[in-house]
């Protein structure tokens, strides 16, 4: 019997996490505007994204694992973790959105505070990706600068979120547009297309 490959799994499952990122941002920038009562579909899309940016990640460590080791399992790690919480994260939020609690609730997220995981530990997990990336021939240089930036902006919003607290506050809001509507989403769906290739 011909070895499964996880590859046919990562790339679309990439591209996903692409489409999910990028719908997340729409419906949490209608949300803190008050456009809508859409919290519940930015926390569905925050669900989803865990999911399927956990699958592409598993892909990249297959990819990186055989030349750099245990820097990939540790990369994996945070990005798992990452995707975890935030998978978690989304659904304590969908929760809420379906059924609202009796009181206010001012708290941070029980299982996320102020994007710990979904920003903090996934940039530092697309950081350590990146660097690995840019070390191997068989992926386009350009794709790991833009996982670096990626990162570096993931750690910018955890920072905003955790100091200004505030999503509308323009420190925090500027950081989190541009690598929710662009950076993420193509990182994302190129790495996508650089799994496929095998």
């Amino acid at each position: 019997m011909r070895p499964l490959s996880y590859r046919h799994t990562a790339y679309p499952s990439a591209w996903l996490a692409g489409i999910a990122g990028f719908l997340y941002s729409v419906f949490f920038v209608l949300n803190v505007r008050g456009a809508a009562p859409v919290g519940g579909a930015a926390a569905f899309f925050l669900l989803t994204g865990g999911i399927l940016g956990a699958s592409a990640l598993l892909g990249l460590y297959e990819r990186l694992v055989e030349s750099a080791g245990g820097y990939a399992l540790w990369s994996l790690i945070f990005g798992v973790a990452a995707a975890l919480f935030a998978t978690l994260h989304g659904g304590y939020d969908l929760a809420n959105a379906i059924h609202p609690p009796s009181g206010t609730n001012t708290f941070p997220s029980e299982v996320d505070p102020r994007g710990l995981s979904t920003f903090g530990l996934a940039g530092i997990s697309l950081i350590g990706f990146a660097v690995l990336m840019l070390r191997e021939a068989s992926f386009p240089r350009p794709l790991g600068y833009l996982g670096l930036l990626s990162g570096v902006l993931l750690i910018l919003i955890y920072l905003g979120r955790l100091i200004i607290v505030s999503p509308s506050n323009l420190l925090v809001l500027g950081p989190a547009g541009l690598e929710g509507f662009i950076v993420n989403p193509i990182w994302y769906v190129w790495l996508g297309f650089v799994l496929r290739r095998g």
